[in-house]
């Protein structure tokens, strides 16, 4: 028989949370214990808390959760994107939170190729930002089943994205973001921010640390050496948030950091880390200043695929990242202000998702690449070319009675793609408040008689505007160079305009 205790709330007396008083997982700086029935976990911290730490945990699990509970979206947040903190107890003078325990999802089923070392173990992001745990000569590499194609990471770095900006828009900084926290899962796509009893609370809760080596921010580590309260010191803030998140997106999709390259600022290597991420950090693919570009003779050769900006540049991730890359690596870097906000981040992932192409080489570990608006494309990542032609639609929306305007968003054809509201109007928004009707396709493209098709399924107004015929549900229209098709004559309907490439 398991030894249990039994601890009550401090927010509510009357609630008590029961857990298995053995061998406990031991964190950073709690020893985690789990529930009989491991549905949730207890969680100490070992050392007893001040009243301010008290306090800010004490507003994680009641106003900050009950916010969360109360806006959109609220099972997607609380189920999916956090673990979040639903209670404080006390046991003698130790202070414990209780958190859901992670779904199944987020361990390891296979693990490694050759062994079971780490089955059952956390799938932290680092597992997955390492090129050398994907190489297939590596020994220690991780079993295919569990590393998902590319764009495993576009949905994996939305969920991330989405999870900060729920934060920012309560007023809060996560203060601490990086690999270690967020546990993903690229075969089901998902990702969870974990860890989060530390938030900040600006001008309430300051952070408690700086950060985690590779996502603190050049600002912070600039000021480290500053008195806690002097004025020039800058503490983790949304700000830092921001650039922590574009390091993740960095990794997640190009598998190497942004800043870490060739450069040496110190020999002290310790002065040399605070310099190339700190004062001195600089993008490795800066476009004019090459001083910090990686040097390749120096790769592992695990790495020497994604490790090597030549082969692998940013811009394979289309021209929406790209932009916000720029945005954060070079113009905001050393200007936090600068930084792209995560609902930025968000956009820019999903119109990217609209441009990916399924790969025509079924040996291809990637299986996915942006179109580079190319006439004749070609994945970046085993060099196989694109067979066939290439439907390209833009989205145009009606600007005044006459004029259409583009959207600047592109939606790229592949067998069975297809179409959804948030194409069709722009009344409807792509993201977590989608109801299940929303999230329902409209239309679908598929190759039919060696000619490209879009079958309308359930729109009633649609038109095809170069032979000004009507689409009526459960019939198709062809796809060919140059053709209007209306998609909805309702306020905020859209036109798509078809280019076909590689013809």
């Amino acid at each position: 028989m398991k030894k249990t205790t039994t601890v009550s709330s401090i927010l509510n007396t009357t609630k008590s949370y029961e857990y298995v008083d053995e061998n406990p997982v031991k964190g950073g700086v709690k020893d985690v214990y789990f529930s009989p029935d491991r549905k949730y976990v207890v969680a100490f911290y070992r050392t007893p808390l001040e009243n301010e730490q008290k306090e800010r945990i004490k507003r994680i699990v009641s106003t900050y959760l009950v916010n969360i509970q109360n806006g959109n979206a609220s099972e997607y947040y609380l189920d999916e994107v956090f673990r979040w903190p639903y209670d404080i107890v006390q046991k003698n003078n130790l202070t414990g939170i209780v958190v859901p325990v992670y779904s199944q999802k987020f361990f390891f089923a296979k693990g490694y190729v050759g062994s079971d070392n780490i089955a059952g173990g956390d799938k932290v992001g680092k597992w997955f930002t390492a090129p050398m745990f994907r190489n297939q000569h590596y020994p220690l590499r991780l079993d295919k089943s569990e590393l998902g194609d590319w764009l495993s990471y576009f949905q994996i770095s939305i969920n991330i994205t989405r999870g900060i900006k729920k934060l920012h828009q309560m007023g809060l900084a996560h203060s601490d973001l990086s690999y270690n926290n967020i546990l993903v899962d690229p075969v089901t796509k998902s990702a969870c921010i974990i860890d989060i009893d530390g938030l900040v609370v600006p001008k309430l809760f300051p952070p408690e640390v700086i950060g985690t080596a590779d996502f603190i921010a050049p600002e912070v580590l600039k000021t480290k050496h500053l008195h806690l309260h002097d004025p020039g010191r800058q503490l983790p803030n949304q700000k830092t948030d921001l650039h922590a998140l574009a390091v993740l997106i960095y990794m997640y999709l190009l598998r190497r950091h942004p800043l870490r390259g060739g450069k040496i600022w110190d020999l002290d290597s310790e002065k040399d880390e605070i310099l190339s991420m700190g004062e001195k950090a600089l993008f490795v693919e800066h476009p004019t200043d090459s001083s910090n570009k990686v040097r390749v003779e120096y790769l592992k050769k695990w790495d020497a695929f994604w490790g090597d900006p030549n082969k692998i540049p940013y811009a394979v991730t289309g021209p929406y990242l790209s932009e916000l890359f720029k945005k954060a690596f070079i113009d905001g870097l050393h200007e936090p202000i600068k930084r792209p906000l995560a609902n930025e981040w968000e956009t820019a992932l999903l119109k990217t998702v609209d441009l990916i192409q399924p790969c025509h080489n079924p040996e291809c570990n990637e299986k996915w690449y942006v179109f580079d608006n190319t006439q004749t494309p070609r994945c970046p990542f085993c060099g196989t070319s694109h067979k066939g032609t290439l439907p390209v639609l833009d989205l145009y929306f009606k600007y005044d009675d006459e004029v259409w305007k583009p959207e600047n968003h592109r939606l790229m054809v592949y067998h069975d793609q297809y179409l959804f509201k948030w194409h069709v109007s722009r009344k409807v928004i792509r993201n977590e408040s989608l109801t299940f009707a929303d999230k329902k396709p409209v239309g679908y493209f598929t190759f039919y008689q060696d000619k490209w098709v879009l079958v309308n399924q359930t729109l009633t107004s649609m038109k095809d505007l170069t032979e000004q015929k009507e689409i009526p549900p459960n019939s198709m229209v062809e796809l060919s160079e140059g053709k209007k098709i209306l998609l909805s004559n309702e306020e905020g309907g859209r036109i798509i305009y078809v280019t076909m490439a590689n013809q």
